[in-house]
């Protein structure tokens, strides 16, 4: 037996207004519009429903559970701004909504490294390859 078509667009549009509103509200984030970090039921919320049935309807479209988008688009974030080195790591931290402990444990589970230790590393990078470059 197969899904109705009506069904399958449904759990697809749910889908896609849930990664739309990761993206909306980390922007706020970084933009200092807010400073609450928001959970599945919050943002199943914005979009009318349960948030168990959010949870169950992400999984099952993409085999990923929410708050891998969530932590994918997080971690994303906080890379480019240990790259851009305009604030400390506390600050990223801070801005991210998080204690600067709990922002290095979260970093580290996920990239295995530090924040400190990747913004050394990305900063060692950029400098191999300005070396590189004026030496050819």
């Amino acid at each position: 037996m197969s899904i109705p078509e009506k069904i399958l667009a449904r759990q697809h549009e749910i889908t896609a207004g849930f990664l739309e509103a990761i993206d909306v509200h980390l922007a706020d984030i970084v933009a200092g519009r807010t400073d609450t970090m928001f959970e599945v039921r919050d943002l199943a919320g914005i979009l009318h429903i349960h948030p168990t049935h959010l949870s169950n309807t992400v999984k099952l479209t993409t085999g990923k559970p929410p708050c891998f988008f969530f932590e994918e688009k997080l971690l994303s974030i906080a890379k480019s701004m240990l790259e851009q080195q305009k604030l400390s790591i506390n600050a990223i931290a801070v801005a991210l909504t998080y204690d600067p402990s709990n922002f290095t444990k979260f970093f580290k589970r996920f990239t295995g490294q530090t924040p400190k230790q990747y913004r050394e590393t990305f900063l060692a990078a950029q400098r191999g390859k300005k070396t590189e470059t004026l030496t050819i």
